[in-house]
């Protein structure tokens, strides 16, 4: 009976030894979260993470931190986050992470290896827009005009690799026109030489075009997303003429460094759905030209993957010098 007693002594001291048994872990998140942005405050990216991350803060209680890091198309912030301790409070948002592998030759990272993907947030919506004074009023139309004059046609587009520029190409190569590109450096450029006639056609996102499309001043002859935009339901996708552009390959998304316990990938993903679906945020960010389209961890590694083959091929088939 006493060497029952001593044992039952033994389990309890053990049972309640901090020493002997793990401690419980920690909810997530347990201090604040650092959100990196390869852009600079007032960009559309920076933007949607201010957005997300406030609402991050009221649900998790801790403050969601924005951190710009510009430079180098997000080469930069994605560096930094690649070697931030996995534990999901260091996180990437990126519009050009799969445009930055597709490029570059360099990278101090591997974007497949270094990261692990926690959420798609959406696409960002690019409008193909003509000046009027031209007289064509559909995709099919601007295509027979660029036949008609190869390598007469000139179209504006943002710098070299950005989206714009690759959704130029792309529609160059999909539509089997030989036009000319001209690169300028923000949005505002690009619609300022459509609208004086000096280029023909531009791609561009759609918060600097959509002021003129909405006075009559460009044309919107098609969008970039897989589905029409809200903004400007009207306006055919660019899919619905060519194959090519059914399927996006280039998205907003967040990411973390490798090896971040998938239990707190799956809780942030989880989050941010629930964030995206929120009226009023859905509502903001179809304002600035994102269409939500959340996904899981592992849909959005597979996204990844998909989009980074999908521009290296294009870059390869346009001809466009890598990084």
């Amino acid at each position: 009976m006493l060497g029952m007693q001593r044992n039952s002594r033994y389990v309890l001291s053990v049972l309640f030894s901090g020493a002997a048994v793990p401690a419980l872990a920690q909810p997530f998140p347990a201090k604040p979260v650092r959100l990196v942005v390869g852009l600079g405050a007032g960009a559309q990216t920076d933007t949607i993470a201010r957005l997300i991350g406030q609402k991050l803060s009221e649900s998790w209680g801790q403050p969601v931190v924005i951190e710009n890091r510009t430079g180098a198309g997000g080469v930069i912030a994605a560096s930094m986050v690649a070697k931030a301790t996995p534990d999901g409070h260091t996180l990437l948002l990126l519009t050009s992470f799969a445009i930055s592998a597709a490029l570059s030759t360099n990278l101090p990272y591997d974007p497949l290896k270094d990261f692990a993907g926690v959420a798609q947030v959406g696409f960002t919506t690019q409008a193909l827009a003509a000046a009027p004074a031209w007289g064509v009023k559909s995709v099919k139309e601007l295509i027979a005009l660029a036949q008609s004059q190869p390598g007469k046609i000139l179209y504006a587009s943002g710098a070299a690799g950005l989206a714009s520029h690759l959704n130029g190409e792309k529609f160059r190569l999909a539509a089997g026109i030989k036009v000319v590109n001209v690169a300028f450096k923000g949005g505002a450029d690009v619609v300022i030489e459509t609208l004086a006639g000096r280029t023909q056609y531009c791609f561009a996102g759609l918060a600097p075009v959509l002021p003129f499309i909405r006075d009559g001043r460009l044309l919107a002859l098609a969008v970039n997303t897989p589905h029409r935009s809200p903004v400007l339901p009207d306006v055919p996708t660019l899919g619905e003429t060519l194959l090519e552009f059914r399927k996006p390959e280039s998205s907003s998304g967040m990411l973390a460094p490798a090896h971040t316990p998938r239990p707190i990938l799956n809780q942030i993903s989880k989050e941010i759905a629930r964030v995206l679906n929120l009226p009023d945020v859905k509502e903001r960010l179809q304002a600035i030209g994102l269409t939500p389209a959340p996904s899981t961890p592992d849909e959005y590694d597979k996204i990844l993957r998909e989009q980074i083959t999908a521009l290296s091929k294009l870059v390869r088939d346009a001809g466009l010098r890598a990084r």
